[in-house]
């Protein structure tokens, strides 16, 4: 993939264009701008694996040919992840073990350095490929910390970690937190970074407590904690969870905990319609809920958690979709005001926009 960062500015400004235009009529106040480096961005990156002879390399596909292309580097992944790609496959190249039948390589970088490497097969593996995957990590580590994974069809191996240890840097302090690989993370961490910053601006003067659906890891709620009394996230993936947990931990909190429940069972649990054994010793009756966070997939958010947040006075939407962000803010604006509007390049060089809305009831 050949990316220019030459035309950074008049992508950003494009989509900007874009944003304007598509909730022009909100009348909402002026959209802040959060811009992202122009390269070497990612912490996450997936390839196909093309097997050429004696040579081997990754490969990505051309959306709009089909046509597959060998990508040697790559500018949107970290350096780290570049660095790794070509040391990698030199050593692959050559192991008739590890290379047999690979299909696939995944990375999973962070900040701090840290990095998973998951090698996907069209067979099983056995304890020939675990000596050499051994070998590789131990090479691979004598420039960075580095894990491997191999999977396969009902298989996972990890030889060291499957996962990184995040440390973000938010308003000067440092916050940790725990990326599992094969999970959902934000790719862009600096971008993410200013993500969390606005929320944190947007709350600064909240009070009472904070419900955050789709919480995942607990990207937000964690720092978010400090600005209210008590935090609740929902999540319904199991290792989201399990990793929310590590990192309340980790970030010596106390305010906040995090429960496995789908938004929409949340949202019967809050009116008393259902009970979940899930929820543990949280009495959601003696919660002062006046602040939700959603930050839902692409289709946005269902009619019924819909009704739900409008009846808090404040709400923090991120979006990932500018049209079911502008399908569901239609009928939010009939309870609620706009009082903030935000996007975030997550995603530079392609279409896709990330934005954040702040509305305070009416």
């Amino acid at each position: 993939m050949q990316l220019d960062p030459a035309t950074y500015d008049q992508q950003l400004a494009s989509k900007v264009a874009n944003m304007s235009e598509l909730f022009a009529e909100f009348s909402g106040p002026t959209l802040k701008v959060f811009d992202s480096p122009r390269a070497h961005y990612r912490m996450r990156a997936e390839f196909r694996v093309w097997h050429d002879g004696d040579d081997l390399y990754h490969i990505m596909f051309d959306q709009e040919t089909k046509q597959k292309k060998r990508v040697d580097q790559f500018l949107p992944a970290s350096e780290s992840i570049n660095k790794a790609m070509t040391n990698l496959m030199k050593l692959l190249r050559d192991n008739a073990v590890l290379r047999k039948k690979l299909f696939q390589i995944d990375y999973l970088n962070s900040l701090s350095n840290e990095l998973v490497i998951s090698l996907l097969y069209h067979r099983q593996l056995d304890e020939e490929w675990q000596n050499e995957a051994e070998i590789l990590r131990e090479t691979l580590s004598r420039d960075l910390p580095v894990s491997i994974i191999g999977r396969a069809r009902k298989q996972k191996i990890i030889i060291g970690n499957d996962f990184v240890i995040e440390r973000l840097p938010i308003k000067g302090k440092e916050y940790v937190f725990k990326h599992i690989e094969n999970s959902f993370t934000q790719p862009n961490a600096e971008v993410n970074c200013k993500m969390i910053e606005w929320t944190l601006d947007a709350t600064k003067s909240a009070s009472g407590d904070l419900v955050e659906f789709y919480c995942g890891a607990g990207n937000f709620s964690l720092p978010l904690a400090q600005n209210f009394n008590r935090v609740v996230g929902t999540e319904i993936a199991k290792p989201s969870v399990e990793a929310a947990q590590y990192n309340i931990a980790a970030n010596q909190l106390n305010n906040v905990e995090i429960v496995r429940l789908a938004a929409e069972e949340f949202t019967q649990a809050m009116r008393g319609e259902r009970s979940f054994t899930r929820l543990g010793a949280i009495d959601l009756t003696h919660y002062d809920f006046n602040t939700v966070l959603v930050d839902p997939p692409r289709s946005g958010l269902d009619s019924e958690t819909l009704a739900l947040i409008a009846q808090f006075d404040t709400i923090i939407y991120i979006s990932c979709n500018p049209v079911t962000l502008k399908d569901n803010l239609e009928q939010l604006i009939e309870s609620h005001q706009i009082d903030d509007f935000a996007l975030f390049d997550q995603f530079p060089y392609t279409d896709h926009i990330e934005s954040g809305v702040l509305l305070r009831k009416k």
